[in-house]
């Protein structure tokens, strides 16, 4: 099963953050040659000593990794297949701790080809006694646009990459309610081919533009993986006139464990024509949101007038971006295709990291399987008792 949460955040404008200085990559790990396992093992530890951003904060002990695992990659011989698996086996057990919950190793190996790719948040979040699969997407496209919504839009898009899902109407007359499944908002309304989410979001845009009367908005990111960070400029920024400042991100100044940059901060920019949004705005947001979901939420909690109900959020907070930006993010090397972690850490503006555990909903509405097999949505209920 690939990962949920493989979207990559592309660089935003709306963060004040410090650039990449033009230092040599020392040890580089893309230049190992990996013809044995010793060179496989240095330059996946000296990759991860010199990008991975959260070393601060991690409770692995890295030095105690190489002390531990060294000795069994050298043991390891690169053309024997079982020796290929046994390398598996260690990747996913010196990972299986790191706090980094966009974090995801893909292997360039043809033998690992019917094996997961290494992904720590995700074998903890399977493995926590409250795990609960996603919400079908069905519920959102059928169930809620029947039971829930007066009238508005339903539709979807495909790309080569993925199939995106949006519903808007309201409820009750005058509260306006999204659904999205994935961040690429801006992108899909900026194409000039009509698609089935262009027209969705169009006729949210006019809602919120032109009705006087609404009460209340629920954004419902409910097993939204994550996706584009230029949507939250795209979106939000429309219900602003003024920055909104929601955290902090820093990133490493160079090659060193610890050296990082200072902490900067990070604003949502209002957008031409916006308004400001002084009624309720309630995101709905649960176990299975990541990333930009994630961040969304965190944006609209800093607003005077937002609220989040739903369940503890997935923990994957770190904005992503390809290394040559910053001294750090992914990198690969030749035995691996792909070591995907944060560029950047996020810190919330309350001083707290929520990397690794998730942004807490400030109503708790657990995940009820019995409710929406009869077509109730306790969650959904729960944010419009908010609205008066």
């Amino acid at each position: 099963m690939k990962s949920p949460v493989r979207y990559i955040l592309p660089l935003l404008l709306l963060m004040t953050m410090a650039c990449r200085k033009d230092l040599p990559q020392l040890n580089d790990p893309q230049n190992y040659v990996n013809a044995n396992f010793n060179e496989v093992f240095d330059g996946f530890w000296t990759g991860m000593n010199n990008n991975y951003v959260f070393w601060d904060i991690d409770t692995v002990n890295w030095d105690q990794v190489y002390r531990t695992y060294k000795p069994l990659f050298a043991k390891l011989n690169v053309n024997d297949s079982n020796d290929v698996r046994k390398a598996y086996t260690y990747f996913k057990q010196m990972t299986s701790g790191l706090v980094d919950s966009h974090y995801d190793i893909s292997f360039a190996d043809t033998w690992l080809a019917d094996s997961n790719s290494v992904n720590p948040a995700y074998q903890r979040k399977i493995a926590s006694p409250g795990f609960h699969p996603p919400i079908s997407i069905f519920h959102f496209y059928d169930t809620i646009p029947r039971h829930y919504l007066d009238a508005g839009r339903r539709g979807f898009t495909n790309t080569p990459d993925k199939q995106y899902v949006a519903v808007s109407g309201t409820i009750n007359q005058n509260i306006l309610y999204l659904f999205f499944n994935g961040f690429n908002l801006k992108t899909l309304f900026n194409t000039d081919t009509i698609n089935g989410v262009k027209r969705v979001e169009q006729y949210f845009f006019d809602a919120l533009a032109n009705r006087t009367d609404l009460k209340g908005i629920i954004i419902d990111v409910r097993g939204n993986g994550g996706g584009s960070l230029d949507d939250l400029n795209f979106l939000l920024g429309k219900m602003i006139t003024q920055p909104l400042h929601f955290g902090y991100t820093r990133s490493k100044l160079g090659n060193g464990r610890l050296d990082y940059s200072p902490w900067a901060p990070a604003y949502v920019s209002p957008q031409a024509g916006s308004k400001a949004v002084t009624v309720p705005i309630v995101m709905l947001a649960d176990a299975w949101s990541v990333s930009m979901a994630e961040m969304t939420t965190m944006a609209v909690k800093a607003l005077p007038n937002g609220h989040f109900v739903g369940e503890r959020t997935w923990g994957a907070n770190g904005p992503l971006t390809g290394n040559k930006f910053y001294n750090g993010g992914q990198f690969s090397t030749g035995w691996l295709k792909l070591v995907y972690t944060s560029s950047l850490m996020f810190k919330y503006k309350d001083g707290n990291i929520y990397e690794g555990t998730g942004f807490p909903p400030d109503m708790a509405v657990p995940y009820n399987p019995a409710a929406l097999k009869a077509g109730r949505d306790l969650q959904l209920e729960a944010a419009l008792s908010l609205i008066h």
